[in-house]
């Protein structure tokens, strides 16, 4: 819907309002402590909300960049796709776009002990517990790592170049589209759409490893359905995911590593040295690859060089479960809405129980019809 003069405007006063109330909730909900970082949430979430503008006004401008027009009109093109053919829902979501005037969406501080892959975990209204801690300043994050630190726990701080706010923003617009992300290959950008959809339709409130491997999944297999009729978007993509596939390699067995450091018997300063020791093993690893496979492409040095204990535990919760839920996609007959159906049931279980079902492949809904295609191998 466009909005103009009094509309425009109205519509203006609508958000306020209802962001108003919605700050009212967040107070009522949390302690003292918790209302400034509420309240940098609420104000960071709604400066995105009124710089974004529906897409098809920015497409009307006649001296827009054609870069942009083109990659905003395949967003048009995907977000029809995600709700006709993934069953994503069909809402506000993506819809419009703004430029933040920045290289993030939001700054994440994520946390473990100094000897463990166990993410520190904050609560909050509405989305629950999460392995991380949003802020829409990195000055904000950079401060939340140093008192992480100060506790003794080991911190990573990322930009994040999108959110989702599980669908309770579609009110206030929707999450939009943003520089962040908009100039991403075709492949790249189907898959953070889809990802971040894929939020909106199951969410376990106390399992960021759930939650982010569910999103995975739908996007890994999303892209390929989207990519199988797009042979030359199809082609730019698999060099990238190739070297992403190969890098999480790397990663996970830095983690396998770890893990068995952290669980054996050792002294303190054995782990810390052992620990130490896998992170020359990982980078070294990585250099060799760069070398002998990647003739030099040098895109993921920098994110390599600031890899710790922190950092692995958070990409683990992006990877870990996708074999289960893809397994979990082929029972339920490669039907869109019978799979959601399926994980909401799981997402709504107490977390050992919905780990344990996911894992072992137990199907509570009907038999697998027979009549479905095979999908397109997945990412």
């Amino acid at each position: 819907m466009h909005h103009s003069g009094p509309d425009r405007r109205r519509a203006a006063w609508q958000v306020a309002w209802r962001a108003t109330l919605l700050g009212v909730a967040l107070s009522l909900l949390g302690g003292c402590a918790q209302l400034g970082y509420y309240g940098q949430s609420l104000s960071g979430h709604l400066s995105l909300v009124r710089a974004a503008k529906p897409v098809d006004e920015w497409l009307a401008q006649p001296d827009l960049d054609p870069s942009l027009r083109r990659q905003l009109a395949l967003t048009v093109s995907l977000r029809e796709f995600a709700s006709a053919q993934l069953g994503l829902p069909d809402n506000d979501s993506y819809r419009r776009y703004a430029d933040l005037k920045r290289g993030a969406a939001v700054w994440n501080v994520v946390a473990t002990p100094e000897l463990s892959l166990q993410l520190r975990t904050w609560c909050y209204p509405i989305m629950g517990c999460a392995g991380y801690r949003g802020y829409f300043k990195p000055e904000a994050a950079q401060a939340m790592a140093a008192e992480l630190r100060s506790q003794g726990l080991e911190p990573y701080v990322y930009g994040v170049p999108a959110y989702s706010s599980l669908g309770w923003s579609n009110w206030l617009g929707g999450d939009p589209l943003l520089n962040t992300f908009i100039q991403y290959p075709e492949g790249q950008l189907a898959r953070m759409l889809f990802h971040e959809l894929a939020h909106q339709v199951a969410y376990a409130s106390d399992d960021t490893t759930f939650n982010e491997s569910f999103a995975t999944a739908v996007e890994q297999l999303g892209v390929a359905r989207w990519l199988a009729t797009r042979p030359d978007a199809l082609k730019e993509d698999e060099q990238a995911r190739v070297r992403q596939d190969q890098v999480q390699v790397l990663l996970r067995t830095g983690r396998e590593q770890l893990q068995s450091v952290f669980q054996s018997t050792a002294s303190d300063d054995e782990k810390r040295a052992a620990k130490a020791e896998v992170f020359v093993r990982l980078r070294r690893d990585y250099e060799v690859l760069k070398r002998d496979q990647w003739g030099g492409d040098t895109r993921y040095d920098r994110w390599i060089a600031g890899l710790n204990t922190a950092a692995l535990a958070i990409q683990g919760s992006y990877t870990d479960l996708v074999p289960d839920f893809i397994r979990l996609f082929e029972r339920q007959g490669q039907d869109w809405p019978r799979f959601y159906a399926e994980v909401r049931r799981l997402a709504a279980l107490p977390r050992e129980a919905r780990r344990a079902e996911l894992a072992q492949g137990v199907v509570a809904t009907s038999e697998v019809r027979s009549d479905r295609v095979d999908a397109p191998t997945p990412n």
